[in-house]
């Protein structure tokens, strides 16, 4: 399945994508959080969708919101790729590098990117990330696939000064408003032939950036789940955004790249659609 959430931001409603189709399940479903997936949600819906085919179409002009409701967290891998971190000057990571994101950084695929006041560094990260399924703590490496619910793309907005220059704490450079767009599917694992080999690309203004694969990730899904769940509880819905390729405006030489209003952002990955924000000042 496909799951989507559309409607006015706060006022989401769950949805499904089927052969290109919005489809309404609000009927059955009040929202793709944390209940639902603990509640084995996911089999209940594709049960329902299989018995009942009179679900409402949503028109396409409707605005998609994040595909899941404001988890419990949002966790990022930092320095995930070989090539990012040479390009950024920075040592291949020993053990996976955590931090978070805030959750009010989350919103819709195609919503507006907002550059924070006093920002001159606000940076792009086309992301492979995925969403927890049931609750996890202590979960062996292979049995970690059993606590996922699907796979999304996400645009870890940076700002670099932020992050970097102003006391070296990354989550300052992470959490603005609008810095997590998620979307616009949660695609469940069946939906993905081979999560280790996704085509994923980012362009500015048309213009490409990163052009990878998420065969190039050092540390795998079943092991970020595993290795995660030693230090904290994963609670059904939670994101985990998995790290970004090359090609960051940060990395670009000799002189780097930033966003600025009016630019427009577009990345995609295989399988789990593309997203388009637009930047505009705070």
């Amino acid at each position: 399945m496909k799951l989507i959430r559309f409607g006015a931001a706060g006022q989401e409603k769950p949805g499904v994508l089927i052969n290109d189709k919005r489809i309404d399940v609000s009927s059955i479903v009040t929202d793709y959080n944390e209940a639902f997936f603990e509640n084995d949600g996911l089999a209940k819906l594709e049960e329902a969708l299989k018995n009942n085919t009179s679900f409402p179409e949503v028109s396409n002009d409707i605005r998609l919101g994040s595909p899941v409701a404001r988890p419990s967290k949002i966790i990022c891998i930092g320095l995930n790729y070989v090539d990012h971190c040479e390009e950024t000057g920075a040592a291949i990571p020993e053990e996976p590098i955590i931090f978070f994101k805030s959750t009010t950084s989350l919103c819709g695929p195609n919503d507006n990117l907002i550059i924070p006041k006093n920002s001159d560094k606000t940076d792009w990260e086309v992301e492979l990330a995925f969403v927890v399924g049931k609750k996890a703590s202590y979960v062996a490496e292979e049995d970690a696939l059993n606590y996922l619910a699907g796979y999304c793309l996400l645009n870890d907005y940076s700002e670099r000064a932020f992050q970097i220059e102003r006391g070296g704490q990354w989550a300052k450079g992470k959490g603005c408003d609008t810095f997590a767009p998620l979307g616009p599917v949660l695609a469940t694992a069946d939906e993905i032939k081979d999560v280790n080999n996704l085509s994923m690309w980012l362009t500015v203004n048309g213009k490409k950036f990163q052009n990878s694969n998420t065969s190039n990730l050092i540390f795998k899904i079943p092991f970020l789940i595993h290795y995660l769940s030693q230090f904290m509880t994963l609670l059904p819905g939670d994101v985990v955004s998995t790290g970004t390729p090359p090609g960051v405006g940060l990395g670009i030489k000799p002189d780097p790249v930033y966003i600025k209003p009016g630019d427009v952002i577009e990345l995609g990955i295989e399988g789990l659609g593309t997203s388009k924000q637009v930047a505009v000042a705070y």
